[in-house]
């Protein structure tokens, strides 16, 4: 059975064509992962789906009584209506029925009182009715949006709260909220983890695990991806293209497509080659003729191999590097900070050292944000002491700052616009390692789509070297290939960062340590996200998932369920640390070459006839070719350890082999 299906659909924006001959059948249960490089037109395709835009070409179907809806990426926060009415609304279906329901009752019980016998008719009537009230859940609707909207992040104060009185992040929360609600056969799903804290995501993939029909999800949140999509389609180069299987099966099967369309295509040019040869050598020769022409039209019928689509996941950037940082690089000692009557923070400590990765983890409204501010110094405390070290540049990433780039300039004038006289040769590759290539490059800020915008505004932060990086979600906005870019660019940054990111495969790739921040106060874990969800729940912490969230669910369901449910878990446990120990081998790769390649070169500089005269250069250059030997052990070690773990996962694997 076909819930929606799309049959050759195009649509072209400006005369240009997006996208042509786009097919899609989607079934009951299907989870589909809609992924591609930002502009492709995903948001697009989607919104021809749920019928609120027009297509130029193509057919769309949809099943009889089947709802197909869209998560919005605007609403109207002038409605004069609170947060819990607002999220009801999309109930209104039952408030018609109970209105029916109690109509027929109150006709019932006229023809009792009258003498009369209720007729057939009637009694059909209600019990149908009292039938559609009872499945749809009307009798437990109340409970239900108070749950969907704790889930979410609202407090009991914030569900009455006005919608002109919520920012963007929280009216999308309520979108999300009234979608799950509804719960249409199809949903589909714009970036829905963009705006939730870790805690949300983590109660709305429990939610969404369960919904039964449906779902298309554009996401650049791998570790969503992974755990939901069962399908994927990537929409490149104008066309879509399907993969069977899970994210990683899409990573794999995407690869061997290339190879396989990298090798027709050099197949055909050296048979090309050979009959442009021939076609040279006997061009004027007459007893050839007939067969230089006929090779003439053979090479001029000949279909060409398609170029694979755009890949950029190539691309590599390098962070400037900065000045060596003292060891101590940030200490915030008794910070107070309160917004009026609201205080935030009463005396925390927060100490930072060369060379981590904190995450900032904690629901929205902890005070992550505050932090981050604080310890950039783009905020003032109230009290306390922001002490930065010896020797340390900081770069700040917030948001706002896609919305103070000069719409009026070009992306490279708005790149200029930072740079001093030594960047400017550097400046179209700084600009091509944030995927702006060619004639991009020329494009007006005020075109850019908000990835586009968000990769712009990184390369602006990136330009000059900073040996501190304060990051405030810094992937937002950003597609997989850039994520991918970006994350292997801090992997291999040799500073100190302090992030928050709603992105948990971002968190594990990075991440030496996470702080979280609840109730005004800082709790610290050493390692990523991961080993942070694992040690909160086994210390007794606060659960990962909120108050509300469906943990009962899998609970009540009977036992071999559970076990499978349970089986389930543990093999994406499994993958995950499988899947983060690759990542961090080849980390360690890289950086055991670029640490040999400082040995070779403080050899060659060592052999220098200025140093070896000089006996302080020759300490110095012996003192750091002994620091630099000490590193590359610690690190051969670490592959070591890694290699090993990775070989017993593999082990344990039952599909290995």
């Amino acid at each position: 059975m076909l819930l929606l299906s799309l049959e050759g659909i195009a649509r072209q924006v400006a005369g240009r064509t997006l996208f042509s001959g786009v097919n899609l059948a989607v079934r009951p249960g299907d989870r589909i992962g809609l992924v591609g490089p930002n502009g492709t037109g995903k948001t697009t395709l989607l919104r021809i789906a749920a019928g609120l835009e027009t297509h130029d070409a193509g057919r769309i179907s949809v099943a009889r009584d089947a709802r197909v809806a869209l998560l919005r990426q605007e609403i109207d926060p002038g409605r004069e209506l609170s947060v819990r009415e607002e999220a009801a609304s999309a109930l209104a279906g039952l408030e018609a029925l109970e209105a029916e329901l109690r109509a027929l009752e109150a006709e019932m019980e006229r023809a009792g009182r009258a003498g009369r016998e209720v007729s057939a008719g009637l009694a059909l009537r209600y019990d149908r009715c009292r039938a559609a009230f009872e499945s749809g859940g009307g009798f437990e609707r109340g409970a239900r949006v108070e749950r969907v909207l704790e889930g979410l992040g609202f407090d009991a104060g914030a569900r009455g709260r006005p919608l002109s009185s919520l920012s963007g992040g929280w009216l999308m929360r309520v979108e999300l909220a009234k979608l799950l609600l509804a719960a249409p056969e199809v949903l589909l799903l714009d970036e829905p983890t963009n705006h939730l804290d870790l805690p949300s995501i983590e109660w709305f993939e429990g939610v969404l695990a369960e919904h039964r029909g449906a779902v298309i999800a554009v996401s650049h949140d791998r570790t969503f991806l992974r755990r939901h999509a069962r399908r994927v389609a990537e929409l490149d180069g104008g066309k879509l293209a399907l993969y069977e299987g899970g994210f990683d099966a899409y990573l794999a099967q995407k690869e061997e497509r290339r190879e396989q369309l990298l090798a027709r295509q050099r197949h055909e040019a050296r048979a090309v080659a050979e009959t442009e040869r021939f076609i040279e050598r006997f061009r004027y020769k007459a007893s050839k003729a007939r067969q230089v022409q006929s090779r003439i039209r053979a090479l001029e019928r000949r279909e060409r191999a398609p170029a694979p689509a755009s890949s950029r996941r190539g691309l590599r950037l390098r962070i400037p590097p900065a000045a060596r940082a003292g060891e101590e690089v940030l200490r915030l000692e008794g910070i107070h900070k309160s917004y009026g009557a609201r205080r935030v923070y009463a005396g925390v400590d927060l100490l930072l050292r060369r060379g981590e990765r904190v995450a900032l983890a904690g629901p929205n409204g902890a005070g992550k944000s505050t932090l981050l501010r604080i310890a950039a110094g783009a905020l003032p405390c109230d009290a306390g002491r922001r002490v930065l070290g010896h020797n340390v540049e900081v770069a700040f990433f917030a948001q706002h700052q896609l919305e103070v780039l000069d719409e009026r300039r070009s992306v490279l004038e708005e790149l200029a616009s930072s740079a001093r006289t030594d960047d400017v040769p550097r400046l179209r590759g700084q600009l091509g390692a944030f995927l702006f290539s060619g004639d991009d490059v020329e494009k007006r800020v005020a075109v850019l789509s908000g990835g586009e915008k968000a990769r712009l505004a990184l390369a602006k932060l990136l330009l000059r070297p900073a040996n501190f990086l304060v990051l405030d979600e810094p992937t937002n906005h950003l597609d997989l290939v850039s994520c991918e870019v970006l994350e292997a660019a801090l992997r291999s940054f040799d500073g100190t960062l302090l992030f928050i990111s709603h992105d948990r495969a971002f968190i594990n790739a990075l991440a030496t340590r996470v702080v979280e921040v609840r109730g005004g106060a800082l709790c610290e874990f050493s390692g990523d996200y991961d080993a942070f969800l694992a040690r909160r729940g086994g210390e007794g912490g606060v659960p990962a998932d909120p108050p509300g969230a469906p943990a009962a669910l899998p609970a009540a369901a009977p036992p071999a369920k559970r076990e499978r449910i349970a089986a389930r878990e543990r093999e994406r446990e499994r993958g995950r640390r499988l899947e983060r120990a690759r990542r961090q081998l080849a980390a360690a790769e890289e950086e055991i070459l670029e640490r040999e390649e400082e040995l070779l070169e403080l050899a060659r500089e060592l052999a220098l006839p200025e140093v070896y005269r000089d006996g302080d250069e020759v300490r110095r250059v012996g003192a750091e070719r002994g620091e630099v030997r000490a590193a590359i052990e610690a690190l051969y070690r670490e592959w070591e350890r890694l290699a090993g773990e990775i070989e017993a996962a593999s082990a344990d694997d039952p599909d290995a082999g």
